[in-house]
């Protein structure tokens, strides 16, 4: 068994340094996931860019993945994933995405799901990340961070 799946699994356990970008570039939806498919793949956790990225756009034309106050979830379960990670964007201006409340997006959360845990450590992860979104006072904080640490640091905290 995956040692995600335990009840202390926490968003901390799928995320480091390397796989938090707070100043993206991407000028768009597509170029958001491109960017941060490139740090999953320097990062060693998917082998393919492409196989991963086709994966994550063929399920972006499934629904809107933007959550609204400014957040977007795309995610992949897909063959190219090694190990399921999350990668983290902040772009240094809003860019269109489809979303919630028709707002654009500036911070990207990519799920990256190994299909063999696609029905287990997928609905996990976007339980948490669901969870810790709920929270005005965490999106608040996630708009404002400065530092991948601090960053590291939000993430690791449990709603209370």
């Amino acid at each position: 068994m995956d040692e995600y799946l335990t009840e202390n699994f926490n968003i901390a356990d799928v995320i480091t340094e390397g796989l938090i970008d707070l100043d993206l570039q991407a000028e768009s939806k597509e170029e958001a996931i491109l960017e941060l498919t490139n740090i999953l793949y320097k990062e060693g956790l998917i082998t393919d860019v492409t196989d991963f990225s086709e994966d994550v756009f063929l399920r972006e034309k499934e629904g809107a993945t933007g959550l609204g106050q400014g957040v977007a979830i795309p995610h992949g379960k897909s063959d190219s994933v090694i190990k399921t990670a999350l990668a983290i964007g902040k772009t240094t201006h809003p860019i269109e995405w489809e979303s919630l409340d028709d707002k654009p997006v500036n911070i990207i959360i990519l799920f990256a799901v190994r299909n063999t845990e696609a029905n287990t450590l997928h609905i996990k992860l976007l339980q948490k990340v669901a969870i810790l979104l709920a929270d005005d006072s965490f999106i608040h904080a996630l708009c404002h961070v400065k530092t991948k640490k601090e960053l590291l640091r939000l993430l690791s905290k449990e709603p209370g």
